[in-house]
C-alpha cells in the first residue's frame, strides 16, 4: 500500500469526500423521495392510508428544500469540525450512553427505532462497500474499530437524516408513511457515498486490494455483525432483510414481475445506473479539486472570461486550418481519418498553449483537448461521427474558457449535446448502429451551425440541442425505416386509450341521472367506450362510422330505459336487430372476440328484458333528446387535462398487438420509485439491450408518448416494442432492458483526462 507521509490526514479527508458526496447528492435524492411519495399516493389502497400518504406527499413538496438545508447544514458543521480538529464529529444523537441513568421519552426511542431501521435498509445495499471503507480507514488510522458515532457508520448517517428531517419540520407519521420509499433513496445516496470514497482512497493508492479474511473472522465477536444485531433487536425486528426494495408499493398484480431474488441480485447494479448523474458529477466535482491543486484560481473564478486577444486569434486559426484540411481531403475524394485528427490535434493544442496568457487558459485547453483525445479514439463511435465531433474543439474550448460552468455541471448545453449525438449512434457495431445518412448529414448540419456563430457561447448550442431534439421526432416518425410502422402504430394506441378514457369519462357523466340498467352501463363503459375510440381514431371523430356508433349507444339507452306502454315495447323490438348488429360491428371492429361478444349480447338481452317489467320511470323525451344532442357533439365536450395511461391498463393494451408492433403487458421486478422516475428520463435515440419473448437484441428508443406514459423501441430488425412507463421501469429493474452505455460520452471522456492528469497533472501548464 501506498499512502502519503499523513495517513490520519488522508482519512480525514476520504471522510470529506464521504460527506461531499452526500451533500451534492442529496438533492437528487430527495427529489427521488418526493416522486416516490406521489406514486404512492396515487397507488389503490384504503382510504385512510391513502389520505395518510397524500399528506405525507404534500408535506414533502412543501418542505423538500428545508429539509436539504437542514442536512447541508448539518453535514457543513461536520466538516467544520473535520477541518479544525482531523477528527470525526460525534455524529449519534440519540439515546444517552453516558453512565447516568435517566428515563427516555417516547420521542426519542421512536427517533432511535426508524433511524436504526434506516441504518438496516442501507446496509442491505451497502454491506459490502462498507465493509471495503472501513477496511481502508482502519489501515489508515491504525486502530482495530470504527468509533460506534463515526460519521461513516450508516446509524451516524441514519440518524442524520431522520433528525434533519424533522428540524425541517416533517413529521415521524410522514416518516412511516413513505418508509419504504425513503429507505430505498437514502440507502442509494448512502451506497454512492461509499462508493466515490472508496474510489478516491483507490485513486490514492490506499488498499487497491482488500485481504477479506481478518476481517471473517473479526465479524464474528463485533464489528457489522454485531452491530447489526443491536440494531434489529432495538427495531424489534421490524426490518428483514431486503424491506427496503420498495415490493410493498401495490399496484401490481401477483405473478406479474419477477422474485425478490432477482431484485435483490440486480440491486446493486440499478443503484449504479439510477445514480449516473450524482456519478457524473462526482467525476467533474474530482476534476476541479485535482486542477485546483494546480491551478488555485480555477476552482474559484465563477465570472465570464473571454479568451485573451492572443488564444482568440489562436483558435480562430485553428478553426480554419482544420476547415481546410477537411476542405483538401473532400476535393481529393479523400475521408479525414480520426488517428490523423488526434495527431492534429496535439500539434493544435501546444500551439493554443504557447497563445494562451494566463494558468487558467493553458489549464482549460490542456483539459479541453484530453476530452476530445478521448471522443476521437472512442472506437464505438463510427469513425464518420468522431470527424464531425473533431471540429467541435474550437466552439467547446471557447466555451470552456468564457464558462466557468462548463466544467462544473453536467448539464452544460455543450456537454449535453454532444451525449444527445454520440447515444445515438454508440453502443453496438457499425452494422446495426452505425449513423445513417440522414442522422450523420444532421450531425453534419449541427457542427456547422455552431462553427458560424463563434462569439454566442452556450446560446448556439442549447439552439442546435434543441433543433436536433426535433430531429429526432420527425426522423423516427417519417425517415427512418423500422421505425416508420411501429412509430405510428403506437400513437395510434396512445390515442385511443386516450380517447376511450375519455368517453368513458364522459359517458359516466351523461348517465349519473339517467335510470338505466346496471349491465348496459357497464357496457357503455367498458366495451363501448372502447368501440367509439377505435372507430374515431381510424375514421375520424365526426366520420359517418363514429356517427353510426353514437347513435347505437343512444338507441341502447333509450331501449333499456323503463318502457311502461305497449307501443315503446313494440319500438323496441323493432328495432333490436338492427341495434345488436351495429353492437356486433362495433366490438368486432375493436378487437372483441365472437365468445366474448355472444356474452356481451346476452348480458345485454337480459337488461333489456329487465326494462320492460321495469318499476322505475321512463326517461322524458327532453332528457333523451339532450342525451342524443351530448353523444353528437362528444368531442367538442371532452375535458382538456391530460389522461394517465396506467399500469392497470397494459392487458388492454396488449389487446392492440399486430404483426408490427409487440406490446409489453408483463415482466420484470417491482420497481421503486427512483426507478420509475429514471424510466420517465430517458431520451429518444438511445441503444438498449432488450431481453423478451426469449429474444436478446440491440434495440433503440424510438419515440415516447404525451407525458412519456409509452415508450417504443425498435430493433434493427424492424421489430417494434411497447412499453407502458412503469412496466418499463420493471424491466429496467429486473435488467431485462439494459443501457447501451451506463455513462455519458463526454463522462466517460473526462474520466480518461483524470486519469492521465492523476498520472501527471504537470502537464496542466506545461
Amino acid at each position: 500500500m501506498t499512502t502519503p507521509a499523513d495517513p490520519k490526514a488522508l482519512a480525514a479527508q476520504a471522510r470529506r469526500t464521504f460527506l461531499n458526496v452526500v451533500l451534492y447528492g442529496a438533492a437528487h435524492a430527495m427529489a427521488a423521495v418526493e416522486e416516490g411519495a406521489k406514486l404512492l399516493a396515487t397507488q389503490p389502497a384504503p382510504p385512510e392510508l391513502l389520505l395518510r400518504r397524500r399528506e405525507a406527499w404534500a408535506d414533502v413538496q412543501r418542505l423538500r428544500e428545508a429539509w436539504r438545508q437542514q442536512l447541508a447544514e448539518q453535514i457543513q458543521s461536520w466538516q467544520g469540525t473535520l477541518s479544525s480538529t482531523g477528527a470525526s464529529p460525534t455524529a449519534m444523537a440519540g439515546l444517552s450512553r453516558s453512565a447516568e441513568l435517566s428515563l427516555v421519552d417516547d420521542a426519542t426511542i421512536e427517533h432511535e427505532i426508524l433511524s436504526s431501521r434506516l441504518a438496516l435498509a442501507a446496509m442491505d445495499q451497502a454491506s459490502s462497500e462498507f465493509t471495503d471503507l472501513r477496511s481502508r480507514i482502519l489501515a489508515l488510522e491504525r486502530r482495530d474499530e470504527l468509533p460506534p458515532s463515526d460519521l461513516l457508520r450508516p446509524q451516524a448517517m441514519g440518524g442524520l437524516i431522520l433528525r434533519t428531517w424533522r428540524n425541517a419540520g416533517l413529521g415521524l407519521e410522514a416518516w412511516r408513511c413513505l418508509q419504504p420509499v425513503l429507505h430505498e433513496e437514502m440507502g442509494h445516496l448512502i451506497v454512492l457515498a461509499y462508493h466515490e470514497t472508496n474510489k478516491w482512497l483507490i485513486a490514492h493508492g490506499v488498499l487497491p486490494e482488500i485481504d477479506l479474511r481478518p476481517l471473517i473472522r473479526r465479524a464474528r465477536d463485533a464489528g457489522v455483525a454485531s452491530t447489526g444485531r443491536a440494531a434489529a433487536a432495538l427495531a424489534g425486528g421490524a426490518a428483514a432483510p431486503g424491506g427496503s426494495t420498495g415490493g410493498g408499493l401495490g399496484g401490481s398484480t401477483p405473478g406479474s414481475f419477477h422474485g425478490g431474488g432477482d431484485e435483490t441480485r440486480l440491486m446493486t447494479r440499478a443503484s449504479q445506473l439510477l445514480r449516473a448523474s450524482e456519478q457524473a458529477q462526482a467525476v467533474l466535482g474530482r476534476l476541479n479539486r485535482l486542477v485546483g491543486r494546480q491551478v488555485p484560481e480555477f476552482e474559484t473564478t465563477a465570472q465570464v472570461r473571454p479568451a485573451s486577444p492572443r488564444l482568440s486569434e489562436a483558435m480562430v486559426h485553428a478553426e480554419r486550418e482544420l476547415a481546410r484540411q477537411f476542405q483538401a481531403s473532400a476535393q481529393a475524394g479523400l475521408e479525414v481519418q480520426p488517428a490523423a485528427l488526434a495527431r492534429g490535434l496535439q500539434e493544435r493544442k501546444q500551439v493554443l498553449k504557447q497563445a494562451a496568457e494566463s494558468p487558467i487558459e493553458r489549464a482549460t485547453i490542456e483539459i479541453v483537448a484530453l476530452l476530445f483525445q478521448s471522443l476521437l479514439m472512442e472506437e464505438r463511435l463510427p469513425a464518420s461521427v468522431r470527424v464531425w465531433f473533431a471540429r467541435l474543439q474550437m466552439p467547446v474550448l471557447r466555451v470552456a474558457i468564457s464558462e466557468p460552468d462548463f466544467f462544473a455541471t453536467i448539464d452544460h448545453p455543450a456537454r449535453k449535446l454532444i451525449d444527445r449525438m454520440g447515444a445515438c449512434v454508440m453502443g453496438f457495431d457499425d452494422a446495426t448502429a452505425g449513423a445513417s445518412e440522414a442522422l450523420e448529414k444532421e450531425i453534419k448540419r449541427v457542427v456547422q451551425v455552431v462553427e458560424a456563430y463563434p462569439d454566442t457561447g452556450r446560446r448556439v448550442f442549447q439552439t442546435v440541442l434543441v433543433e436536433f431534439e426535433k430531429f429526432l421526432e420527425h426522423y423516427f416518425r417519417n425517415e427512418h425505416e423500422p421505425s416508420r410502422r411501429g412509430v405510428s402504430l403506437a400513437q395510434q394506441v396512445e390515442q385511443r386509450e386516450i380517447l376511450a378514457i375519455q368517453y368513458t369519462i364522459e359517458l359516466r357523466k351523461m348517465l349519473n341521472e339517467v335510470p338505466v340498467q346496471e349491465g348496459v352501463r357497464d357496457f357503455l363503459f367498458q366495451i363501448w367506450a372502447d368501440v367509439l375510440a377505435m372507430t374515431a381514431v381510424k375514421h375520424g371523430p365526426q366520420s359517418e362510422q363514429t356517427k353510426a356508433m353514437k347513435r347505437a349507444a343512444a338507441d341502447l339507452i333509450w331501449s333499456a330505459s323503463a318502457k311502461v306502454s305497449r307501443e315503446e315495447r313494440a319500438e323496441v323490438i323493432r328495432r333490436l336487430p338492427p341495434l345488436l348488429k351495429t353492437l356486433r360491428d362495433g366490438m368486432a371492429s375493436a378487437g372483441v372476440p365472437p365468445d366474448k361478444q355472444d356474452e356481451h349480447i346476452q348480458t345485454l338481452n337480459n337488461s333489456l328484458a329487465a326494462a320492460f317489467t321495469a318499476k322505475t320511470a321512463a326517461i322524458p323525451p327532453e332528457r333523451l333528446n339532450e342525451l342524443m344532442l351530448r353523444l353528437e357533439t362528444l368531442e367538442e365536450i371532452l375535458p382538456d387535462t391530460e389522461v394517465e395511461i396506467d399500469e392497470s391498463m397494459v392487458l388492454d393494451l396488449s389487446g392492440h398487438e399486430t404483426a408490427d408492433l409487440e406490446v409489453v403487458a408483463e415482466g420484470g421486478s417491482m420497481p421503486s420509485p427512483a426507478m420509475v422516475a429514471w424510466a420517465r428520463g430517458l431520451q429518444v435515440g438511445a441503444w438498449f439491450k432488450l431481453d423478451y419473448r426469449g429474444r436478446n437484441e440491440a434495440v433503440q428508443l424510438a419515440w415516447q408518448g404525451l407525458r412519456k406514459q409509452l415508450s417504443l423501441f425498435v430493433a434493427p430488425t424492424g421489430r417494434c416494442v411497447l412499453f407502458q412507463q412503469h412496466r418499463l421501469a420493471a424491466f429496467l429493474q429486473a435488467g431485462l432492458l439494459v443501457p447501451a452505455e451506463e455513462e455519458a460520452l463526454t463522462v466517460r471522456a473526462t474520466r480518461d483526462a483524470l486519469a492521465k492528469l492523476d498520472a501527471d497533472p504537470s502537464r496542466l501548464l506545461n
